[in-house]
């Protein structure tokens, strides 16, 4: 069980997400972290498989939360190893938290933050470029592609150029570097709000999340029980647009092509969306995480005949 007497900061959405889980005999917490969801989890009673494919994350978790009720597996989720010990693991409850832990944030020498003097690293695992490496190589389209893609940044293009221009003379290496580009380019009021969304997009590309989140998905719903949920907290409106798309075409009892004459295809819904809507932290859990701030709960129940 979780030692008590070490701090977990405050899983996000934890309500709703113990709702989900209830009844669940099995769960896999897919993005462990510093381990708070699946600490509740245990506390239910609840059989765990953590993934994490930061080291730093399960030697924390693994701290925190023994080893009784859980096993614990250092991979990216969507690798075929984690993939594998998912189907296996037989679970009816799945987890995916896909935002960055306090512990990362806080601590500076990972560069997840945009505070002055840290490093320009943002790797999840240990075998990825870092966000230093892809700033001094990506040529100006891929750049520009990242920065509208993931950072829904109209002017893309001009950072991209001025990123490629500033390294020219000088790598990329800090915070610093990146910040001062993006004030060159969206003018010297741009504050917190345009650097998380910006430093964002690079951890984005970085840890290639958008891919590794469609490479899991269907994958994650296979493995699920007849009557399981798969729950995925995003705070990315295109990871959120994944999902939402994912968990309707999933419901749909046809999904051919409109000009087909007849249903050629699996002809039945895989489940269901529960509930039709995100789910989105209450003010008072903003209050004390303002980090949650653009977390959005989707679940999705399979089929109980699956």
């Amino acid at each position: 069980m979780p030692d008590p007497t070490l701090p977990f900061h405050v899983p996000v959405l934890l309500a709703p997400i113990l709702t989900a889980a209830r009844g669940a005999r099995r769960a896999v917490d897919a993005t462990l972290g510093d381990g708070g969801h699946s600490a509740a989890l245990l506390d239910q009673g609840i059989e765990v498989l953590g993934i994490d494919r930061d080291h730093d994350a399960l030697v924390v978790s693994r701290s925190r939360l023994g080893d009784s009720g859980i096993r614990y597996l250092e991979a990216s989720y969507a690798s075929p190893e984690a993939l594998a010990a998912v189907a296996e693991f037989g679970p009816d409850f799945i987890l995916l938290d896909l935002g960055v832990s306090s512990r990362q944030l806080d601590e500076e020498a990972r560069g997840f933050t945009f505070r002055p003097g840290a490093p320009l690293d943002m790797r999840m695992g240990p075998t990825e470029d870092s966000a230093a490496d892809m700033l001094n190589t990506a040529d100006d389209r891929t750049l520009e592609a990242i920065f509208r893609e993931y950072g829904d940044e109209r002017r893309a293009r001009r950072l991209a150029s001025e990123i490629v221009r500033r390294r020219a003379r000088h790598r990329f290496a800090t915070s610093d570097d990146l910040v001062n580009a993006i004030r060159a380019t969206l003018g010297a009021k741009a504050g917190p709000s345009e650097f998380a969304r910006l430093f964002q997009a690079v951890r984005m590309a970085v840890n290639d999340e958008p891919a590794e989140l469609e490479r899991a998905l269907t994958g994650f719903r296979d493995a699920l029980k007849p009557g399981g949920h798969l729950s995925i907290i995003t705070y990315h409106s295109g990871e959120d647009r994944l999902v939402k798309q994912s968990f309707r075409d999933w419901a749909r009892s046809c999904v051919c092509p409109p000009e087909l004459p007849i249903c050629v295809c699996r002809g039945r819904s895989l489940g269901r969306v529960e509930p039709r809507k995100p789910i989105v932290p209450e003010p008072a859990e903003l209050a004390g995480n303002p980090r949650a701030r653009s977390a959005k709960l989707r679940i999705f129940q399979v089929d109980e005949a699956a």
